[in-house]
């Protein structure tokens, strides 16, 4: 037998919600980056049933290629913590962009050199990732410009062959530390820094996401549903990091993971089972039960 997920009140099932939304790393997908079939499965179930299911990520466009195949109906994406809406059926193009201005980048920046040296930065632009000669090489991008961050957000850089870089939005700034520990990297950035930006992050290591005030996957999803007519209270949102928090708290109805976070597990008041263990596709399941 499946999993189960964990049993939720019965009046947060009782009707079929009109949106989905969910997270995809520690939610969705599994710890190898993979669907299983059982959340395909439910995820093409829920859009025949007419529910409509929203990727909401902090992943840029980019590395949306893992889930494109399984959007229906509309085909959009939620990417960045809310700075981008994707078109995952136009081959992952960005078509809404919010973004952090360059400006109040800056001020991220000094803010945080002062607060907690040793920190280094990344830029995420519509165009391409670009970082520090000092940001750890993780997942980064060959043709990305390396540089200080500074020249990375100046109002105009090229890259090597000539071409502008800093003419494309910036979706989000990311600011890792080596040394601290990652909740007290964020704690201390929202107090030094938090007047300029959203600061968030999903890693579980000392890695912030920053984007622009008010940008957030609840934000944007709630513009995405305003558009459909669609209220909070039609919503069913899972995550499992402080970047959902948002999102949990706006959604009529929310469930963490069984892996969450502390402060995901202590701000929902569903859970289901871990990532691992399919509990998207538990609840979904359930759902479109309940509902008929």
């Amino acid at each position: 037998m499946h999993p189960a997920a964990h049993r939720a009140p019965a009046d947060a099932l009782r009707s079929r919600p009109r949106l989905i939304a969910t997270d995809l790393d520690g939610t969705l997908l599994h710890d190898d980056k993979s669907v299983s079939d059982r959340t395909v499965e439910a995820l093409a179930a829920a859009e025949q049933a007419g529910v409509e299911v929203f990727f909401v990520t902090g992943r840029p466009a980019r590395w949306m290629g893992v889930v494109s195949d399984h959007v229906h109906g509309h085909g959009l994406a939620i990417c960045a913590n809310g700075a981008a809406v994707v078109d995952l059926h136009r081959g992952r193009r960005i078509v809404q962009v919010r973004e952090l201005a360059e400006h109040d980048a800056r001020r991220v920046v000094h803010a945080l050199r002062e607060a907690a040296p040793g920190v280094t930065f990344a830029v995420e632009r519509t165009g391409g990732f670009h970082y520090e000669p000092s940001y750890p090489p993780v997942h980064l991008d060959p043709s990305a410009v390396v540089a200080p961050v500074e020249k990375l957000l100046a109002e105009s850089g090229t890259d090597d062959s000539g071409k502008p870089f800093t003419s494309r939005p910036v979706l989000k700034l990311l600011a890792q530390h080596p040394r601290l520990d990652p909740d007290a990297f964020l704690t201390l950035a929202r107090l030094s820094a938090g007047r300029y930006a959203e600061i968030t992050r999903s890693s579980p290591t000392a890695l912030l996401e920053i984007s622009g005030l008010g940008v957030s996957k609840a934000s944007t999803l709630a513009l995405c549903c305003a558009q459909r007519g669609i209220s909070a209270d039609e919503v069913v949102a899972f995550g499992d990091m402080p970047n959902d928090l948002e999102m949990l708290g706006w959604a009529g109805t929310s469930y963490a993971m069984a892996n969450a976070h502390p402060d995901v597990l202590a701000a929902t008041t569903h859970r289901t089972a871990s990532n691992q263990d399919d509990g998207v596709a538990a609840v979904i399941e359930r759902l479109l039960a309940d509902g008929r």
